[in-house]
């Protein structure tokens, strides 16, 4: 491949890596260039951001590379996370608090277990929201983080109490996720109400 188009795919990798990043050996190894090449590429890549103005920058922490946003920005990011127009919920978001819902307490990695994805972003969305906080410490090997709902979640979805939550047919099935998801989905968006709705 071209040296532009190399750069072209690391960028999409860094995109895709998220918050853990790539090291310049595993971009090298999944490019199937030198490692001394992909290095250059992602320096380059890195000056390019700077140079170009873009909004966002390649950094390195703790060996990998990854993409992040402006520290000059920051206030613009605040805004759109607490904007009230940002109220509905994304599937990722949305299939982890069913996750949560239902399995409370849970710890991350049990969510992942389940989604079959990571699910640190979405999980950091629904804290910001409210709708899910830390509920104290599984007794396992570091003592993860157990998650529940908050009152929020109840007063979002219009329920008294969790045992108000929709009864999915069964969780045995290899769709109950899924289930567990519409169920939810149709619960919220029975919540509607009419300041939800554009008026005419």
């Amino acid at each position: 491949m071209d040296y532009k188009t190399l750069k072209s795919i690391i960028e999409g990798l860094l995109f895709l890596s998220g918050d853990e990043g790539l090291s310049a050996r595993q971009i090298a190894e999944i490019t199937e260039q030198r490692p001394d090449l992909a290095t250059r590429a992602l320096e380059e890549l890195k000056d390019d951001c700077i140079s170009q103005e873009r909004g966002l920058q390649v950094v390195q922490i703790a060996g990998n590379y990854r993409l992040a946003t402006l520290p000059d920005h920051a206030p613009y990011f605040e805004r759109l996370a607490y904007s009230p127009s940002r109220s509905s919920l994304s599937q990722a978001a949305l299939e982890t608090l069913a996750i949560v819902a239902y399995r409370q307490p849970i710890t991350r990695v049990e969510i992942e277990e389940i989604r079959g994805v990571k699910s640190e972003r979405a999980i950091h969305t629904l804290n910001n929201k409210d709708l899910i906080h830390e509920v104290g410490r599984a007794e396992a090997v570091g003592r993860p983080i157990l998650y529940g709902t908050t009152k929020s979640f109840l007063d979002s979805f219009g329920l008294a109490s969790l045992k108000e939550l929709p009864e999915p047919s069964s969780f045995d099935t290899s769709d109950s996720l899924e289930e567990e998801t519409q169920l939810l989905f149709n619960k919220l968006d029975s919540q509607l109400t009419f300041d939800d709705v554009e008026q005419p």
